[in-house]
């Protein structure tokens, strides 16, 4: 397979698979609102960090083992399209008198059939290069912002059709999910390592890196890491009910922003593609620990922008530059966050400290965010 083949393949991959996260991350917390589920957003959201616990890691060591992770990538995509069009369906179903127990055990059974998948496209992407004898350190990245651009896509598609006010969001992602998985059936084989040495429980579930929470200075960057990771699913609960709200309001009442939140914050996922473009200089120029700063500081001015402004003029102004804060305090973090670890971490233990970090994020992070908002 030609070089510019491989890339293509798997810019499409990418675009899929966060074109299914963005058809519903930012909007349900706005329909769910609206059929009286105000209250239990943050469970929905926090849903997705428990089950980030052990998911990946579970799904990983099947694909490492016994099944080739393109056909994985297809079962658990496959799986979460199914779930999410039975969520979708209920909530069509049922119009305004849902509950909670009517869409969220579905739910649930679809985020944790799509979580592992994060991991496991990046799987899939960094074979695919080295059988191709591809650098994945130079190709990846730009192959990996078609995931945003994908992300973004799904968001407006949503907007403009006016499914982020209903249950029509989960049958978009549930689309998206059918597709890339019947998509995932046609990429290059992914060999299981049958050779593979088993490991324990506990190094197969990265918990022996907790062992790294002995050292001041890894505890102290993992804590900010679980921190920071309550700050960003804070943001992507809460954010498209809370603009939405001033809808109540007259003077703010059919507002492009409120009427278009959706595309609002996907400035956010347009300030994120450029944000990665910068961090090598950044950097070269300031080093790891000044450019983790930025991003804490980053994460002061995204939420003390939403504090002041409003739809209206010039207030939307101070919303559009929280959009545009967010690509600084998301990815200098978080991307040099994991430099971080890979440089601070004996390479016998990078790997559990990599999900580590990811669990203190994604995991603990995000549930403990959006339960404590709620």
């Amino acid at each position: 397979m030609q070089n510019s083949n491989v890339k293509t393949r798997l810019i499409v991959l990418s675009f899929l698979q966060f074109a299914v996260w963005g058809a519903y991350l930012t909007s349900m917390g706005r329909y769910l609102g609206g059929v009286g589920m105000g209250s239990d957003i943050g469970w929905f959201y926090s849903v997705q960090g428990i089950v980030s616990i052990f998911m990946p890691a579970l799904i990983g060591i099947i694909a490492d083992r016994w099944v080739p992770a393109q056909r994985m990538l297809a079962f658990c995509h496959a799986m979460a399209a199914i779930f999410m069009g039975i969520t979708g369906y209920i909530g069509m179903s049922k119009g305004s008198g849902v509950g909670f127990n009517d869409l969220f055990w579905t739910y649930t059974m679809s985020v944790a059939f799509y979580m592992p998948t994060l991991a496991l496209s990046n799987s899939v992407s960094y074979t695919v290069l080295n059988q191709a004898r591809l650098d994945t350190v130079k190709a990846f990245p730009p192959i990996r912002v078609f995931g945003t651009v994908g992300f973004i896509v799904s968001m407006l598609i949503v907007d403009f059709t006016g499914f982020q006010n209903n249950y029509n969001q989960f049958f978009t992602s549930a689309a998206w999910g059918a597709l890339l998985a019947i998509y995932s059936m046609s990429l290059p084989n992914c060999p299981v390592d049958k050779s593979v040495e088993k490991k324990s429980f506990a190094a197969a579930f990265g918990l022996d890196a907790f062992k790294l929470f002995g050292q001041k200075r890894m505890a102290m960057f993992f804590i900010f890491s679980m921190l920071l990771g309550a700050a960003l699913q804070v943001s992507n609960g809460y954010a498209n009910m809370f603009i939405g709200s001033f809808g109540a309001m007259k003077e703010y009442a059919g507002t492009f922003a409120v009427e278009h939140t959706n595309m609002l914050i996907s400035l956010s996922q347009l300030s994120e593609t450029l944000c990665i473009l910068l961090i090598p200089f950044f950097l070269r120029k300031f080093g790891i620990k000044t450019v983790m700063l930025i991003a804490m500081l980053g994460w002061v001015f995204r939420f003390g922008f939403f504090a002041v402004g409003d739809p209206g003029m010039p207030g939307v102004l101070l919303f559009v530059m929280s959009m545009i804060v967010y690509g600084v305090a998301f990815d200098f973090f978080n991307i040099s966050g994991s430099l971080f670890v890979d440089k601070e971490v004996p390479e016998s233990q990078r790997s559990s400290a990599q999900g580590l970090f990811m669990l203190m994020t994604n995991g603990l992070g995000a549930s403990i965010g959006v339960i404590a908002a709620q």
